[in-house]
């Protein structure tokens, strides 16, 4: 399908495509992110044609890949989209225990009822958590999700942006502060990944990088003190206790609409 003729985007997916990291008071849940950022540009490009242009965010934090599919992709074929972009799995890989074959096998088969519509069908494979110090220890899982996201890329006809490739990731600056989620700079960056892997023009440029502070040994501990406090314990107790974090939380555009970039908000 040409990018030119995308009328209908739906995003499907956990805090990755809702957008968390990438704070906005003035949009639903508080938040942009890289698929607002793309449906900006995709529905800039329909102005300027005089042609419609919805796009839908169904994405909710926390979602493991069964709840991403039960919830969303039932109401994303619905909104008829003729571009769907979709992420999940992650929550999953972080468990302690996971089948990642019969992961994959259920999203395999979502991905088969979303590319059987005609839509352009978009995945994304998991970051190389190998610069990490807390996740890499989980590496082998992450690359073995991978290589299987992209078997069933090839299977389905998909465009995949390949995560793990892109290394600037391993600049924290591109993530939020609790190195779970992107910051601004990263959603940033991944819908100019997006919309170039989409074949889009697009005249988006990475944001600039706040400087590389170097801290003595006191403050790298107790920077790390302050995160396990805010960041991994509140997410540990939600996992013991059973709970998410996107348990109150609704998806943020459920029905088809749009998104204006904000430097082309209008003035009031």
């Amino acid at each position: 399908m040409s990018p030119s003729s995308f009328h209908r985007y739906v995003a499907l997916g956990d805090s990755f495509t809702e957008g968390y990291g990438d704070p906005d008071p003035d949009r639903p849940n508080g938040l942009r992110g890289w698929a607002d950022r793309v449906a900006e540009v995709l529905g800039s490009r329909q102005d300027a044609r005089g042609e419609d242009f919805g796009y839908a965010n169904l994405a909710i934090r926390g979602r493991k890949m069964d709840a991403v599919l039960a919830e969303q992709l039932g109401p994303a074929l619905a909104l008829e989209p003729d571009l769907v972009t979709v992420y999940a799995g992650a929550n999953d890989i972080l468990r302690p225990r996971v089948d990642l074959d019969a992961l994959v096998a259920r999203y395999d088969a979502a991905l088969g009822d979303l590319a059987a519509t005609g839509a352009r069908l978009l995945v994304f494979t998991a970051f190389d958590p190998g610069g990490s110090a807390t996740y890499k220890m989980l590496r082998g899982r992450f690359a073995l999700y991978n290589e299987l996201v992209r078997e069933s890329a090839d299977r389905h006809g998909a465009d995949i942006v390949d995560f793990w490739r892109l290394r600037e990731y391993r600049d924290w600056r591109l993530w939020d502060d609790d190195r779970m989620h992107m910051g601004p700079a990263g959603h940033q960056r991944m819908a100019i990944e997006v919309l170039d892997v989409l074949g889009v023009e697009h005249d988006l440029q990475p944001l600039s990088l706040r400087e590389l502070t170097v801290l003595a040994r006191r403050e790298q501990l107790r920077e790390h003190a302050a995160w396990v406090r805010t960041s991994a314990a509140p997410w540990v107790h939600r996992r013991l206790t059973g709970r998410s974090s996107g348990d109150t939380v609704e998806p943020r555009h459920p029905t088809l609409g749009r998104v204006v970039a904000p430097e082309r908000q209008p003035s009031i």
